[in-house]
């Protein structure tokens, strides 16, 4: 049994490739590469998760001063 070389396509290849779709194939192809890079992590949906619990409990302690929205805005003019 003969071995076939298989070959993988180049980035460049493949956005040469992708530049012939439809618009509407262009769109469902760049959905599904960034759902790809879009995996879960528990370890930071546990930081995450620590950190909110963390400022509702300093909140509600009185230890961290809240914003309006008119105030936050205000900053950045």
């Amino acid at each position: 049994m003969e071995d076939k070389e298989i070959k993988m396509s180049s980035p460049n290849d493949i956005y040469k490739e992708a530049l012939s779709l439809t618009p509407k194939e262009k769109v469902k192809l760049i959905d599904k590469m960034l759902s790809s890079l879009d995996e879960p992590d528990r370890e930071i949906d546990k930081l995450w998760s620590q950190e909110a619990e963390d400022r509702i409990t300093a909140f509600e302690k009185g230890a961290i001063k809240t914003l309006t929205i008119k105030e936050v805005l205000e900053k950045y003019r």
